[in-house]
């Protein structure tokens, strides 16, 4: 915020100066001419005019800017307290809900009858899923208001540490990763890793079902020739008739008894690309597996 500041004052100083230079250079040659050519000097006296007001124009947008990007600033505050307030708010009688159906399982337990167990495991579960729903819902408030900063970022290095962390907490999967050597982007470190971590993770949910699963990460380049990247799976795929649900919140083009999930992973992915002035697509069909490109501007 303070570099920011003082980026703004140095651009204000600088447009000030410029305009009082411009005055000045033009009133000394109005001056000089002014026994020479009355028309000339009167020309002059015009531009002195015109420029004169298109400086004052230029203050008053400036200016107007400045009133915006305080209000958005104010609102993004606001919005981080009321996410705050309502997650508070929420989680509080969603552990009370768990924990008396799970005191109400231990107590009870042996006098319920089959159905009224399955009843209570799904309480339980709802709840569960309702938590992690409010935790997705946070981080994709958290990626929009998040400070950026602009670093060289190897990706082919995140993307093999995300991988070897999905192997290490799934030993039983045969999965073929190959991720394309010396990746790099420029970006924020922390926001590139949650994309390529929600990417990956989705490839390696959705080929949860392959004997043989199969990920891969490499370069590529859009349609204007810019560089890209891509994850690309053997997984379950989707139907392209969907594709523009892909990357709204809580879309999903899969049951959640065959992946489980809340919908949120490329929604949060979509806003980091964009947060960094690239854009996102997808290709895929249904049990064809699926390949998703970005770019980061």
């Amino acid at each position: 915020m303070i570099e920011r500041r003082r980026r703004r004052c140095q651009s204000h100083l600088t447009i000030h100066l410029t305009g009082a230079l411009g005055l000045l250079i033009v009133g000394t040659a109005s001056l000089a001419v002014y026994r020479h050519s009355a028309y000339l000097a009167a020309v002059i006296a015009a531009s002195m005019v015109l420029l004169a007001v298109s400086h004052g124009l230029l203050a008053r947008e400036i200016r107007r800017h400045e009133l915006i990007e305080r209000a958005l600033h104010d609102t993004n505050s606001e919005l981080e307290s009321f996410s705050y307030s309502v997650s508070h708010d929420l989680r509080a009688p969603l552990r009370s809900i768990d924990g008396f159906s799970q005191a109400l399982v231990e107590d009870a337990g042996p006098t319920l009858n089959e159905e009224s167990r399955s009843h209570l495991e799904r309480i339980r579960s709802a709840t569960r899923r309702m938590g992690q729903l409010i935790d997705d819902l946070l981080a994709l408030s958290k990626v929009t208001r998040a400070e950026m900063k602009q670093e060289r970022v190897d990706v082919s290095e995140i993307a093999t540490q995300i991988a070897a962390e999905l192997a290490r907490h799934a030993p039983g999967r045969a999965v073929t990763v190959t991720i394309a050597p010396g990746l790099t982007a420029t970006g924020d470190p922390q926001l590139v890793r949650l994309a390529l971590q929600n990417l990956i993770e989705n490839a390696w949910k959705f080929t949860s079902r392959r004997a043989h699963a199969s990920i891969e990460v490499g370069p590529t380049r859009d349609a204007h020739g810019a560089p890209a990247f891509y994850v690309r799976d053997n997984g379950a795929g989707y139907n392209p008739n969907f594709a523009t649900k892909l990357f709204g919140p809580f879309q999903r083009l899969h049951p959640t008894s065959d992946f489980p999930g809340t919908g949120i992973g490329l929604a949060t992915v979509k806003r980091i690309v964009h947060r960094h002035g690239g854009h996102i697509w997808a290709e895929g069909k249904i049990d064809a597996g699926a390949c998703f490109y970005f770019t980061l501007g």
